[in-house]
């Protein structure tokens, strides 16, 4: 009886984790393994729509909010076209996404640039292309507001607050390459009462995977005290961070608290500063991560004298993360959902330490079942690679019931493309 009742309740239990993230069905997900092959990207259309909607109706009260998509975290066009659908601006790193978004139908004036470490002559590029500069050092501050006093320029702050997840995504820190730093305030309101420069926005970005809606708030106060010098603001950009939710149980930001509490605080200061500003919110991971598939086929279960590995065809080639950050991505058996679970350790097919996960607890895995990464829209595809001279994967996006293919599966050719062959 005991037994039965444990089962009811573990069924229950995944079930409500389905519907919480919008989940695909698994027989979706296998039909497009089985259509396209694998290893496979899949995205679906309704999640990324219903966390674009979750955000902006967090903010409903706020008149003028933007969400600015970060490029960064999933690049397909496809996927920039979509969101654009949706009523969504572009944030960018390179002169390159900045392409990619005017290539997809953006206006110059829905996307910024927040680069970092890049060459004067890049960012003169982008400011000749009608974007909105977003500048993070002094010395560029100084050399562009010279040479172009009158080209609107957003300043990005390092408010000093250690936010997110592993050190290496979070980026408000003291000890980080990312902004000016807060302490420089009077050397920036030198350098623009110097050159005369436009200032018409101020940002920061504190980092990935934000958990404690008081430290943003915090980290937002340092930034609402910052814009006070500077009178002639559109907007202020919060960045973003929001954490999101990568195996069952795990906490995720309360996007709607944080809504109501920083709308609060953002009206008030609208008044307190004299004029209407746009609030501006760059999320990636937020918009994209629930709404990727990762799927991979098991090419051989290996028993050893400790562990049974699962080895698929892939490896962190495509999906990087766990060994990068020490990222954890639900592993799912869709092809034998209902056996019993056995623990295994997923690897890949890299000639390096390549684990996607240890001792993971599995429904019964065999030689050709179809893996489920869940949490694979963010960072995973736009950092695949090349590395062992394998070839990227395909991927798809899923919407209303059907899988469209949004990218190729790379071929031979496209390892040699670009290759110039000389004989010695």
């Amino acid at each position: 009886m005991l037994f039965i009742v444990l089962k009811i309740v573990k069924e229950v239990f995944k079930t409500t984790f389905a519907k919480k993230n919008n989940s695909m069905k698994q027989d979706e997900l296998l039909q497009l393994a089985h259509e396209f092959g694998s290893p496979l990207y899949v995205y679906d259309a309704a999640k990324i729509a219903s966390q674009y909607n979750r955000l902006t109706n967090a903010f409903s009260k706020v008149e003028k909010f933007k969400v600015h998509y970060a490029v960064k975290a999933l690049s397909n066009v496809s996927i920039l076209k979509y969101l654009k659908s949706l009523g969504s601006a572009l944030d960018t790193v390179s002169i390159q996404e900045v392409q990619l978004g005017l290539h997809a139908g953006f206006q110059p004036h829905d996307i910024i640039y927040t680069p970092n470490g890049v060459s004067m002559e890049e960012i003169e590029s982008v400011a000749a292309l009608g974007v909105q500069i977003n500048i993070d050092n002094l010395s560029i501050l100084e050399q562009f507001g010279t040479k172009h006093p009158n080209v609107p320029v957003c300043i990005r702050i390092n408010p000093h607050v250690m936010a997110g997840g592993n050190a290496n995504i979070s980026v408000g820190h003291i000890d980080s390459k990312f902004g000016i730093s807060i302490h420089q305030l009077p050397h920036i309101l030198r350098i623009i009462e110097n050159t005369k420069m436009h200032i018409n926005g101020i940002h920061m970005h504190t980092g990935s995977d934000i958990l404690d809606v008081e430290v943003f708030l915090y980290a937002a106060e340092i930034l609402f005290e910052t814009a006070k010098h500077f009178l002639a603001l559109d907007f202020i950009d919060f960045g973003s961070g929001f954490k999101v939710p990568y195996k069952k149980g795990d906490i995720e930001t309360n996007v709607e608290e944080f809504g109501r509490k920083l709308t609060k605080r953002f009206l008030a200061f609208e008044k307190e500063y004299g004029r209407p500003l746009t609030l501006a919110f760059e999320p990636g991971k937020f918009l994209v991560s629930e709404a990727g598939y990762f799927l991979a086929k098991v090419n051989v279960v290996k028993q050893t004298t400790s562990t049974v590995f699962a080895g698929i065809d892939s490896g962190f080639n495509h999906l990087i993360r766990p060994m990068l950050y020490g990222a954890q991505h639900h592993i799912e058996n869709i092809s034998n959902s209902k056996g019993k679970e056995r623990y295994y350790s997923v690897v890949g097919y890299i000639c390096e330490t390549d684990t996607f996960g240890s001792n993971r607890r599995i429904n019964e895995i065999h030689e050709g079942d179809i893996l489920c990464f869940r949490n694979a829209g963010a960072y995973c595809f736009s950092m695949a690679s090349n590395y062992n001279s394998r070839l990227k994967p395909a991927e798809v996006l899923w919407k209303d019931g059907k899988g469209h293919l949004i990218r190729a599966r790379e071929t031979f050719d496209d390892i040699l493309r670009n290759q110039l062959i000389v004989e010695v």
